[in-house]
């Protein structure tokens, strides 16, 4: 644990299915890194690089985004903003090593410099979260300025900061005794309810952006010019290559599902390899949810399992439309 949080104790949040959650939480995103750009060709560069259209996004903006090999499968998902005096992508730790290379592969030909950033990462939860983000640091937009880094809001329970390790404790210190404290298997639980697309080392490069719903979250643009792996997102849009999508499913597990399991699927009265877990949330009572990419021809009425386990899922609604939209 960093030197800012070692007197704080962020737990796992013991929590049921029908519990409502804390109407302020200060979340360690610990999984979680920043990537940050600067630099004269910064926008350029990474308008050549990924799904998403960074030339139009406001400094008060956020937008969700991949970053793609060149057969269209996603080395990460990550959320873009404006941060000090660059970009940063927020995306999850464990595909630092492997995603950040391939990042950085073409910048020595560009002035912009690309690194991992020590900044620390708090998430800012709950019903509460909007209000006390304008009493901890005023200013107005979704994306915010703020002493030490930026604060971002994700969803209307949401923020994202990312600011230096001092600012860190001193909103540790602002929110003592006012804020539950936990770990980030709470941003898990928000991100699944929510069906929003991550990538871990696990899942890197199986999936093409709108095999995760990315077109559905706005983190596609068909309107931009060029970008590594844009022929096989076009062809999944105009030609209807793309056979797979994300749901939330649940069922009972001894267990968190973990991203890379397998879900099979049932079809007449056997089983099936369905699909990939890409991220799980398990609740105190022994049951699970979690977000899986699976074939979007599916029938209503399909049932699942973990690989190995007995126990029947089933498939829950998404909150949002993967119908497609010109």
């Amino acid at each position: 644990m960093s030197n800012w949080s070692e007197t704080l104790k962020f737990a796992p949040l013991s929590l049921s299915p029908e519990d409502s959650l804390p109407a302020l939480a200060l979340v360690d995103l610990a999984n979680w890194g920043l990537v940050t750009l600067i630099g004269d060709d910064k926008k350029s560069y990474l308008q050549g690089q990924v799904t998403c259209d960074v030339v139009s996004l406001a400094p008060t903006q956020s937008t969700l985004g991949a970053h793609c090999d060149a057969k269209g499968k996603m080395r990460t998902v990550f959320r873009l903003f404006h941060h000090n005096d660059g970009y940063a992508l927020f995306q999850r730790q464990s595909i630092m090593a492997t995603q950040l290379p391939e990042l950085k592969k073409y910048a020595i030909f560009s002035k912009v410099d690309i690194e991992q950033s020590g900044d620390v990462l708090l998430g800012l939860t709950g019903a509460d979260a909007d209000t006390k983000v304008s009493a901890l640091f005023g200013g107005e937009g979704d994306v915010r300025a703020i002493d030490g880094g930026t604060a971002v809001k994700v969803d209307e329970q949401r923020w994202l900061l990312a600011v230096t390790a001092e600012q860190a404790g001193t909103i540790a210190d602002k929110l003592a005794g006012e804020a539950t404290l936990a770990d980030d298997t709470l941003w898990d639980l928000y991100d699944i309810k929510a069906a929003l697309p991550r990538v871990d080392a696990a899942t890197e490069l199986e999936f093409i952006p709108q095999a995760m719903n990315l077109q559905a979250v706005d983190g596609i643009s068909f309107k931009k010019g060029c970008y590594t792996g844009q022929e096989t997102v076009a062809r999944a849009k105009y030609r209807g290559i793309n056979k797979r999508a994300m749901y939330i499913v649940s069922g009972p597990t001894e267990q968190c599902p973990q991203a890379g399991d397998a879900l099979e699927r049932s079809v007449g009265e056997n089983w099936r390899k369905g699909g990939s877990i890409i991220a799980g949330y398990q609740y105190n009572n022994g049951t699970a949810v979690a977000l899986v990419g699976l074939p979007n021809d599916l029938d209503a009425d399909t049932t699942f399992r973990l690989s190995g386990q007995e126990a029947v899922w089933q498939q829950l609604e998404l909150p949002y439309s993967l119908a497609e939209n010109d």
